[in-house]
């Protein structure tokens, strides 16, 4: 067995602890989409009793990093491109997440691609300054590290959903 380096490292094009913390993110997402490769729609469509989809998951991490980088950090309007790529709220009436099925594993990848690529383009030229500094909004005051650890462990708890999910699907198919 090879043995693994297990340690953070910033992402290159950022100020080093900026770098560290979206390093994190980028590792979370990467867990995910490793585990989404060949799995079929039937899968990412599946309700079960207790579980909202798979996709619906997948539309929700995106939709929610979405609001938080538009609605907590930029503190402004959503741009249309992005605003595109969410038709439905993220909940439905009763507060669960919406229901999301027939969008298949390759469209709910690109969405996730789409809105992390703008998230982390607005970070590259962030100093530490604006980094730490609250965004003053009418409920609560927020700093750009405070989402970014949020997101991480919004996305995190949603990665466990995923994997219970998936392995609890893939044993149903092979009984």
């Amino acid at each position: 067995m090879e043995k693994r380096e297990l340690r953070i490292t910033a992402l290159p094009g950022y100020e080093g602890e900026i770098g560290r913390w979206l390093w994190c993110l980028e590792d979370v997402r990467r867990t995910i989409l490793s585990q989404l490769t060949g799995v079929s729609q039937a899968i990412i469509d599946t309700k079960t009793a207790e579980r909202q989809t798979i996709g619906s998951l997948l539309y929700h991490i995106a939709l929610v990093e979405a609001d938080w980088l538009y609605e907590e950090v930029l503190v402004r309007e959503w741009d249309p491109e992005i605003l595109a790529l969410f038709p439905a709220d993220s909940r439905s009436a009763d507060g669960s997440l919406t229901h999301m099925e027939g969008q298949t594993v390759e469209e709910h990848v690109d969405r996730l691609n789409r809105v992390r690529k703008v998230f982390l383009s607005y970070f590259q030229t962030m100093d530490l300054d604006d980094w730490r500094k609250p965004r003053i909004l009418e409920k609560y005051d927020v700093t750009p590290e405070w989402v970014v650890y949020h997101l991480i462990e919004h996305e995190s708890h949603h990665r466990g959903q995923i994997f219970q999910q998936l392995r609890q699907l893939r044993n149903e198919i092979k009984s």
